[in-house]
Order: structure tokens, then C-alpha cells, then sequence
């Protein structure tokens, strides 16, 4: 049986601080937008949760979404302009790419995901050398690119 892992709080997160992890799924938890607006179930319920998969963690990883512009930019992707059958979300948390120090102080306030829509296997070209050899240079650098991408604008 896997271990299972939940990822809620910063502290949590933090072992995945500027890591790729691919989303296998995206659901919104009563949560959703409208006319360009978050409506959120209530104050305390998560606006989403992502189940991931990442390099540095094993088992059934399962991520909340808690700040409102990483749940708008995930909706983006998936709700929004969608995630085609030759695409994946990859996703990166962080509170080490903050535009400035002062952000980092008050992170836990601010939004910490970088979502991105990439080709697919992206998330084995990005976290391992030894997957697709024959991708070199400029090559590797396309199979890997964002298609699309969100990032928080208090990220560099």
C-alpha cells in the first residue's frame, strides 16, 4: 500500500520548494469562478486540492490550494483553456523565486505556485538526465517549454 501524503500548511510544502511536480488531477472543493471572481465554499474549506506526482516524494501525494491566485491560475489550465490529450500540468511551489526579499518574510501570505501547461513527458525530460539521451541542446529545451504558463506576478 502507498504511503499517502497530504501537503496543507507551508511547512508541508516546503519539501517540494522549487521542485517540478506533474498534476495528475485538479478538484475544485466547492470552490470555483465566476465572471473573473473566486466563489469560495466558505473561509475555512481549501479552494482546491492537486494530486501530484514529484521526484523528491513517494505515494499517493495529495496538495491544498489555499491561496486564491494559485487556485485561479489552476483553474486557468485546467477549467479555462483546458489540458489537451499531448499535454500535462506540471506545477513548481516556492517561496525562493520571490521578486523581492520582503516577500519571502510575509510568504505566507502570497501565492507560491507556478503552473505550467507543457508537453507531454516534460516532467521526465525536467527531472531526469538519463530519460530521452537522444534530446540534446535545443531539442530538449522545446520537448520541456511551457505551452502556456501562470505565475504569480510577486515571482522573478
Amino acid at each position: 500500500m502507498k504511503e499517502k501524503i497530504t501537503l496543507l500548511k507551508d511547512k508541508e510544502w516546503s519539501v517540494t520548494d522549487g521542485e517540478v511536480c506533474r498534476v495528475r488531477g485538479f478538484n475544485p472543493m466547492g470552490s470555483s469562478i465566476k465572471d473573473g471572481k473566486v466563489i469560495a465554499m466558505d473561509m475555512t474549506t481549501p479552494y482546491a486540492s492537486v494530486n501530484l506526482e514529484c521526484k523528491k516524494l513517494s505515494g499517493e501525494i495529495t496538495g491544498f490550494i489555499t491561496h486564491k491566485i494559485d487556485f485561479i491560475n489552476l483553474w486557468n489550465a485546467f477549467k479555462e483553456r483546458g489540458v489537451k490529450e499531448n499535454e500535462e500540468v506540471l506545477i513548481s511551489w516556492s517561496i525562493q523565486h520571490y521578486r523581492n526579499k520582503i516577500f519571502k518574510t510575509l510568504s505566507r501570505a502570497m501565492p507560491k505556485l507556478w503552473v505550467m501547461i507543457c508537453p507531454k513527458n516534460a516532467f521526465e525530460i525536467m527531472t531526469d538526465d538519463n530519460y530521452r539521451p537522444e534530446l540534446k541542446g535545443e531539442a530538449r529545451f522545446y520537448a520541456e517549454r511551457p505551452i502556456a504558463e501562470w505565475k504569480p506576478d510577486v515571482m522573478k
